[in-house]
């Protein structure tokens, strides 16, 4: 099996700091640029796995970058380049303390929440008699706080307006590029035979202007059903099947992990791991409607070293 990017440890010129995130090694070149380096780390109910996931990264950044690109035309974007299959180099902006999550239908943790008794998901009511993966009316707005360790916590628009996270001006502008953003998403997945079900956005500023930042329509950050067996799975209340990272949620809660005090991650087999994997390239495969490369994972490091040396060297 090809060898996983579980960490990254470069000195780049300038380089003030670096931060290694649940998934991505982060680098800060003199508080103007950042590279984003997407390791194969795989994380789930907040706790990073014992075993990374090889093209894991790869298939992160490569789907980033092009949604990104995709979506220039709505917000501005932190992307500069994407110099190798697991970069981006990108503006430094100072982020927004939220996380902007957007829901098209009512699965994963909000239809946990919904089943526990809750009408109410971060200040938005939801009514009474929907079935888990069932479409809303109207696409719901979820925000959770961004927490530097630990869980993130939900939130509602008035408590972050209220509590000084974020100026009410720049939160409408924050809820109209989600709004937008999705319905972008919910565009191209449609053309690939997909649903963009639900899905996360960061925002950043520099002076005034706002940016997209992070990832953006990757299997990390959002959830897809296939569309051609939605309807029929609906209806007879099966299971829907989904291109997302709630499979490895579902195999951790059956062998009885949900990042709980006290549990143990169950093991990861080479076989178990290798399925991922696959998982992953095929959501690349469908959401870009290219074939993936697996690019060799020998002499890895030096390769990304090399290919953001050669950007700076360029700039």
């Amino acid at each position: 099996m090809e060898e996983a990017i579980i960490k990254t440890d470069f000195h780049f010129p300038g380089q003030q700091s670096v931060y290694h995130g649940k998934v991505r090694d982060v680098y800060n070149i003199d508080d103007k640029y950042l590279v984003m380096v997407a390791t194969d780390r795989i994380s789930a109910f907040d706790v990073v796995l014992p075993c990374g996931i090889p093209y894991k990264g790869q298939v992160l950044n490569q789907i980033a970058s092009r949604f990104l690109d995709a979506t220039a035309d709505i917000v501005p974007n932190w992307k500069i380049s994407s110099p190798d299959p697991v970069v981006t180099i990108g503006r430094f902006c100072n982020p927004f303390p939220v996380e902007m999550i957007i829901r098209g239908y009512l699965t994963g943790s909000s239809w946990r929440t919904y089943k526990g008794g809750a009408r109410d998901i971060c200040g938005v009511p939801v009514p009474d008699g929907m079935r888990e993966h069932q479409r809303f009316a109207e696409p719901i707005i979820t925000p959770t706080t961004k927490a530097e360790e630990g869980h993130d916590e939900d939130i509602t628009r008035e408590e972050i307006i209220g509590q000084g996270l974020v100026s009410e001006k720049d939160y409408k502008k924050l809820e109209e590029y989600t709004r937008k953003l999705f319905q972008r998403g919910t565009e191209i997945a449609s053309s690939k035979g997909l649903i963009l079900v639900d899905t996360k956005y960061e925002f950043g500023k520099v002076q005034d202007q706002i940016y997209l930042i992070d990832e953006i329509h990757t299997p990390d950050s959002s959830r897809y059903f296939y569309a051609d067996e939605y309807e029929e799975r609906f209806a007879k209340g099966e299971t829907q099947k989904q291109l997302s990272k709630e499979f490895v949620r579902e195999w951790l809660m059956a062998n009885g992990f949900q990042g709980k005090e006290g549990q143990i991650v169950p093991e990861m087999t080479d076989e178990f791991v290798q399925r991922v994997s696959e998982r992953y390239i095929e959501l690349f495969e469908k959401v870009t409607g290219e074939t993936f490369n697996r690019m060799p994972s020998e002499g890895v490091l030096n390769r990304i070293e090399n290919n953001i040396l050669s950007f700076f060297n360029g700039h």
